[in-house]
């Protein structure tokens, strides 16, 4: 049996009358990497911060790498690594000065700092900037020396809340660069939030939040194999007259300001046939594959996919 990383049950916290996480259930396999994705104010930072023994659950209890919260708090905080939304570095200090600290803070020996510091630099493609000021390093290097910073001690579990945040699309390719070798080289944990589904597409398993409270779960392949071989995108000036006309045919669409959104299954889909039969009534009709933003738009429309309840062959629900 896989030992558990991180495991959660009826997991919720209450600030007065805001529900902020409600009822959350997950279990972490050793070396998993793991989504937990929701839009802004989701509770995915909350959730990070409750395993990562920064606030108290409300109710609900936590084992990290086998260590119980509250109890055995300290000793999960040696067991798990940290990279916050906002940076944790000292813009004044270089980053050899920053990852130091950061070592003698987890007791680690001078050498070892040393050796461990100098393999992350050459990791994340910083050796010659060792001895630079954070400040004046780039948005993408500091948040490479964030992640070096949450990692310099080994941790058994990784948490990420949003690491790619605020980079541009190079910047972001390289940070997911970073931590797959990360992972390949030590095997660790990781859990990503992230509001940038897409990034989640190599994740082992996938979790959706929405106000607090899980709405699907699974691996991303098998989630958007589920919901639909094809999505079939409508662009037209009367989009709630024309959901109600195909709904009956194509099943009922997600409506996204004037874009219809149909899942589709049956895989030879006679696309021309209807851009013929539309095209006195729509902008633009195109197919394309589905993806984890389309899994999380029908999850928080309330038609989740899944095994137990798959669209039929025409894109509707059973």
């Amino acid at each position: 049996m896989t030992a558990l990383a991180v495991e959660c049950s009826g997991l919720s916290k209450h600030y007065a009358d805001l529900i902020a996480v409600q009822d959350l259930d997950l279990a972490l396999p050793a070396g998993c990497f793991f989504g937990l994705l929701g839009p802004n104010g989701s509770g995915k930072t909350t959730t990070i911060h409750m395993l990562s023994t920064l606030v108290k659950p409300t109710t609900g209890s936590i084992r990290i790498a086998g260590h119980a919260l509250p109890a055995e708090a300290i000793r999960a905080r040696g067991a798990l690594g940290l990279v916050f939304q906002e940076s944790a570095l000292d813009r004044s200090l270089t980053v050899a000065e920053n990852l130091r600290f950061a070592g003698h803070l987890y007791g680690l020996e001078a050498g070892v700092i040393e050796s461990r510091m100098n393999e992350l630099l050459s990791l994340f493609d910083l050796t010659d900037h060792g001895n630079k000021l954070v400040g004046a390093l780039s948005g993408g290097m500091r948040r490479a020396v964030d992640i070096a910073r949450g990692v310099l001690h080994r941790p058994q579990v990784l948490f990420l809340d949003e690491p790619t945040i605020g980079l541009d699309i190079i910047n972001r390719r390289g940070i997911w660069r970073f931590i797959k070798r990360l992972r390949e080289q030590h095997g660790m944990t990781v859990l990503l939030t992230t509001h940038y589904l897409e990034e989640a597409e190599p994740c082992d398993q996938v979790a959706f939040l929405q106000q607090g409270r899980l709405i699907g779960q699974g691996k991303p392949q098998e989630l958007t194999r589920s919901l639909a071989h094809t999505i079939l995108e409508i662009e037209t000036d009367t989009p709630a007259e024309l959901a109600s006309r195909l709904t009956s045919e194509l099943g009922a669409p997600v409506r996204e300001d004037e874009r219809l959104l149909f899942a589709i299954r049956q895989p030879d889909f006679p696309v021309s046939d209807w851009q013929q039969r539309l095209q006195n009534d729509i902008r633009s009709l195109r197919l394309r594959k589905p993806d984890l933003n389309d899994v999380y738009v029908w999850q928080n429309a309330g038609n989740p996919a899944g095994p137990d309840n798959p669209p039929t062959a025409a894109g509707g629900r059973r």
